[in-house]
């Protein structure tokens, strides 16, 4: 990977935003990871914690660190990622959506959120690399996800690192709750399920994953964290290998898995 000027697909799980602070598996899948990637001219950043009804693309110069979460000791408030934005990047992206008749826009305002710069700030520390990020769009379905994906897939050749920023579960919930089975049969039944797929390269077994998928509704009772998913699939396209990183559970809550696809 460092020679070359392709950059692989990335769907990362970014944890809690204790994963900043404390570390744990994550941190050490993440900081492997940082090791083979070659240096990227910008990196476009597709998160769970960004919501809209259409897609929107992050149109700041300097966009900052946005603490969107509550709760949590001060230190962690204080961690910034000051890497640059890139409006060119922007627009070029935005032209790219509607040359594939998706519709999009820009925002001059937006931050870089948890579910971007948590993983970041760990796999390219010094933060500068121009980022962009985008948005999800919880209202629409997953074929919607993989073909913005597929929209963006020449980025990668141009050595524009397209991170999907989510999680293979995401129940909240089940995270807050003490006690009971840690993971809940639920989380870990989908979980299997999920990584059978991606593995055996079956991406269309995943689109009806509400109704296909086992405790689907239990591990993602709302469904932003897991399309980020389809945005890494179709960016790597039918023919791309998939490796599996690692990445284990949080709090034994939510897992937390990382992937890596390229395009074979």
């Amino acid at each position: 990977m460092k020679n070359s000027d392709r950059q692989p697909i990335l769907f990362l799980s970014h944890g809690s935003p204790m994963t900043a602070l404390d570390g744990g598996e994550l941190a050490t899948t993440w900081t492997g990871l940082a090791k083979r990637l070659s240096k990227p001219d910008a990196i476009l950043v597709v998160s769970a914690h960004w919501n809209t009804q259409l897609p929107v693309i992050g149109g700041s110069a300097r966009p900052e660190t946005v603490h969107d979460f509550g709760g949590f000791p001060a230190e962690l408030y204080r961690m910034q990622y000051p890497a640059p934005g890139n409006p060119a990047l922007a627009q070029q992206i935005k032209e790219v959506l509607a040359d594939a008749g998706i519709a999009a826009g820009i925002d001059a305002g937006r931050g870089l959120d948890h579910g971007a710069w948590v993983p970041l700030r760990m796999l390219f520390p010094r933060a500068d690399i121009p980022v962009v990020p985008l948005s999800v769009q919880p209202g629409r379905c997953p074929r919607h996800h993989y073909a913005l994906g597929a929209a963006l897939a020449p980025l990668a050749a141009e050595n524009v690192l397209i991170v999907a920023s989510g999680h293979i579960t995401h129940n909240l919930g089940e995270y807050m709750r003490p006690g009971g089975e840690r993971p809940s049969q639920s989380a870990r039944a989908f979980r299997d399920w999920v990584h059978a797929r991606l593995m055996a390269g079956d991406h269309e077994g995943l689109f009806d994953w509400l109704h296909e998928g086992p405790g689907a509704r239990a591990a993602h009772p709302t469904p932003e964290h897991f399309l980020p998913l389809f945005v890494a699939l179709g960016a790597a396209g039918e023919k791309r290998r998939t490796e599996w990183l690692g990445g284990g559970w949080v709090e034994q809550s939510l897992a937390a898995d990382n992937y890596l696809f390229e395009v074979a």
